[in-house]
């Protein structure tokens, strides 16, 4: 790995942080502000309606791509990024000016997002409301998937993920499409200071998952997978991670701080945080060494196996060293 590899996976490390602090941040106000989605957070059946979403999403959205319909993807992803940052300047944002019970300030600022996505996608504005995504995402799911149904959503949707990258490989045939949008479905992690992902066609990188020496910059799974260019090939300028790779061991991070039984740690600024959750985050960081070192040496991988995997076994290492019983930490009390 060269110095500038070394800084991209010190941004996309920055980036996945800025995710998991923010979500963790944002789950004692979500709570307050009523944002959790479901009844019962605890049914184990959460998470197979969210799987199954997420199929027929990838579903249409493929679909999308082969019937060129991507301006309605392109609308989807930027009304759904102007909508969860609503959510998350709602609770953030001083309620400066207000039309009743509406805080017009966040509402204002979720327009500016969308907006600036649609007039001047570069990558710090993708990368900009892509954190916001996640903080948002992160948290919404952390506080409406309890232990159990969490831990069932990311290991299905690793297996998913491998099936997807190693196997179907419908996966990497989608990043290409939503790479070219230009939308905050992916993650840009620049290596060169001139790098513009407004300037970059994409004409150089080939399919996702093979090498070329031509390829340059790397591309990316829908957050699920990323590949880089051949190392005998030119510098790359770019790399790209998939938002879903960032939010997915997020939700475990927020689901462990708002349902494990585990004392906080006292952190002003992150009251919700407990050792399984912290633990749940170094495990989340290893995954992503591990990964970002997978890819740099030039193949494709599928992210959530190892992201996911981290985050759960970290969140259940951290319940065990916190004195919550396994048990318990895996949501099977009430069943047993």
């Amino acid at each position: 790995m060269n110095a500038r590899e070394a800084r991209g996976v010190a941004v996309a490390a920055a980036l996945f942080f800025l995710v998991q602090v923010g979500a963790l941040a944002m789950v004692g106000p979500f709570e307050t502000a009523g944002y959790q989605a479901v009844e019962d957070p605890s049914d184990p059946t959460n998470s197979l309606v969210y799987v199954v979403a997420i199929l027929v999403a990838t579903a249409l959205m493929l679909a999308a791509f082969k019937y060129a319909f991507e301006r309605a993807v392109k609308g989807v992803v930027v009304f759904s990024s102007a909508l969860v940052s609503w959510y998350v300047f709602g609770v953030v944002a001083p309620p400066l000016v207000t039309l009743g019970s509406v805080n017009l300030v966040a509402i204002a600022l979720s327009i500016g997002v969308a907006v600036a996505l649609l007039v001047y996608p570069e990558w710090y504005v993708i990368d900009g409301a892509g954190v916001v995504m996640g903080i948002g995402a992160g948290a919404l799911f952390g506080i409406s998937f309890g232990l159990l149904p969490a831990i069932l959503l990311l290991s299905v949707l690793a297996v998913y993920d491998a099936i997807s990258v190693y196997g179907t490989r419908h996966m990497l045939s989608l990043a290409e499409g939503v790479m070219e949008l230009r939308v905050p479905v992916i993650l840009v992690i620049p290596l060169s200071l001139s790098y513009s992902l407004l300037a970059d066609d994409f004409s150089g990188a080939n399919e996702v998952g093979e090498d070329d020496e031509s390829a340059s910059p790397p591309t990316a799974t829908d957050g699920d997978g990323m590949d880089d260019a051949d190392a005998d090939g030119p510098a790359r300028d770019a790399f790209f991670i998939g938002l879903g790779d960032a939010v997915m061991p997020t939700v475990m991070v927020a689901s462990g701080a708002f349902f494990s039984p585990a004392s906080s740690l006292g952190v002003a600024a992150l009251p919700a945080l407990n050792l399984p959750a912290l633990c749940a985050m170094v495990g989340t960081f290893l995954g992503l060494g591990i990964l970002l070192w997978a890819v740099m040496k030039g193949r494709a991988h599928a992210g959530l196996p190892l992201l996911n995997g981290g985050a759960i076994g970290g969140y259940l290492l951290g319940s065990v060293v916190a004195g919550v019983p396994l048990v318990r930490a895996v949501g099977l009390a009430p069943y047993l």
